[in-house]
């Protein structure tokens, strides 16, 4: 049995992307899947799935009595922060595929930047996870630090540049300035601005790291028969995959004997291409989770786009832009959009699939995307029907 192809995402919904959302994170979400029922033409009594992360704070109980859902046949939450984005998904779409739910919705929501900021240093982290013991007393306590070590090594390794790590900055930059949703909408920055942009931990600057967002994203899953039927044009799921790598640790696995690959993006690689049947070259659009922008060019490279280290040629001469091979983050991203641990990413695609994108690419047929990145994580490949 398969998922690939037997699900579809049929409805979207979003609040405004902000600093200071002004209510819940309940709230927050209750609007976001109402919004997305609404755009898939469905009321809360056709929903009995609810999907969500370890880290939402809105129990699927409460967003099912806050909507009105009267019973829910499936329930489920995914851990590692942002590596959860794709697998929510992949969660309903397994349980439409076996039978256990009809109408499941995956749904993620917080004030991120008003309230609880991932960016800073997390001292309850510091004493309740075995991973984390091996960094916070060495002074990594925040994800940038983190990351900054993993970013030293692969510079030193295969020659890649703070630069290099900018253009990734730029491009989402420059999408998210013509996307009228985005938080960066009309300010795009230029190579310029990122290289005088602060450091943050050495060598990543402040526009080397998303931003912090308050916002809520839903995703309505069905069947790919009953999808067809209702108001939107099906996403399809061709595949969906989680992923784990050897010596695998929450953003520092630091033990491996090869510091510069992402082998959790890997494994979910090559379960995407094996389940879709597809290949890089299938791949009209890409959504890369770009919390940082050096694991967007190792995550080029795990998917097989390029060799190892070979990232930063990857994208020159505008690979990157809406009319290059490989179009990244029409939306803006993270960095430009918003950061709403990838959930907005699902969104874009499908939105991309539908041929209604702020940024729309011409003539797509798949699109790719990703979750966190340094965790356990996860993938998925839409399609048109």
């Amino acid at each position: 049995m398969s998922v690939s192809g037997a699900a579809a995402v049929v409805g979207i919904g979003a609040t405004e992307f902000s600093k200071d959302s002004g209510r819940s994170e309940l709230r927050l979400a209750a609007e976001a899947v109402r919004d997305a029922l609404t755009d898939a033409g469905l009321e809360p009594s056709d929903v009995d799935g609810l999907v969500s992360f370890t880290m939402d704070s809105n129990t699927e109980i409460a967003v099912a009595r806050e909507l009105g859902i009267p019973e829910l046949t499936f329930f489920s939450r995914i851990h590692y922060g942002g590596g959860a984005a794709c697998a929510t998904v992949q969660q309903a779409a397994m349980a439409v595929a076996t039978g256990m739910a009809e109408v499941v919705v995956c749904y993620r929501a917080f004030n991120e930047r008003s309230g609880h900021r991932f960016g800073q240093v997390q001292t309850a982290a510091a004493v309740g996870s075995v991973d984390n013991s091996w960094s916070y007393p060495m002074g990594l306590g925040t994800p940038a630090a983190m990351v900054a070590m993993f970013a030293r090594r692969y510079m030193h390794a295969h020659g890649a540049t703070s630069e290099d790590f900018g253009r990734i900055a730029v491009v989402d930059r420059k999408h998210a300035a013509t996307n009228p949703k985005a938080w960066f909408h009309e300010r795009p920055i230029t190579l310029e601005e990122h290289q005088s942009s602060r450091w943050i931990a050495e060598p990543l600057r402040l526009l080397d790291c998303c931003q912090e967002s308050d916002g809520a994203v839903a995703i309505v899953v069905t069947s790919a028969e009953r999808a067809r039927d209702l108001r939107r044009p099906p996403a399809v799921i061709r595949a969906a995959a989680q992923g784990s790598g050897t010596d695998q640790f929450t953003m520092t696995s630091y033990y491996r004997d090869d510091l510069t690959g992402l082998p959790e993006m890997g494994v979910v690689a090559k379960a995407l291409w094996r389940q879709s049947g597809l290949g890089p070259s299938d791949v009209d659009v890409a959504v890369l989770y770009d919390h940082f922008t050096p694991f967007v060019l190792v995550q080029l490279e795990e998917l097989g786009f390029c060799q190892r280290g070979e990232a930063r040629h990857f994208i020159a001469d505008g690979m990157l832009e809406l009319d290059g091979g490989l179009p990244l983050n029409p939306h803006g991203g993270q960095l430009g959009e918003a950061y709403v641990h990838g959930m907005n990413g699902i969104a874009e695609a499908v939105r991309q699939v539908r041929g209604t994108a702020a940024n729309q690419v011409r003539a797509v047929a798949h699109v790719l995307v990703t979750a966190g990145t340094g965790v356990p994580t996860s993938g998925l490949v839409l399609g048109v029907d």
